[in-house]
């Protein structure tokens, strides 16, 4: 798998299911619900269920293959 790619935020945590829209891993929130239920998405290599987990800096959000790492802005 390739290095996560930085994505920063604003504030200091972030929804998953925002998280994945924002660094396009998903092209819509409804996507977003889809992937999550399925049990694709994977934080700091866990599978989570949860659309509303929040992440900080420093996570990192795996999906087919691809990686995004949560950074401050």
């Amino acid at each position: 798998m390739s290095e996560p790619v930085e994505v920063p935020i604003s504030d200091d945590r972030i929804k998953l299911g925002q998280f994945l829209k924002l660094a396009d891993l998903i092209e819509s929130g409804s996507e977003a619900k889809t992937v999550i239920s399925s049990g694709l998405v994977r934080v700091n290599d866990e599978v989570e269920l949860r659309r509303g987990r929040q992440l900080r800096a420093g996570d990192v959000v795996s999906l087919a293959g691809r990686q995004a790492r949560v950074t401050g802005a």
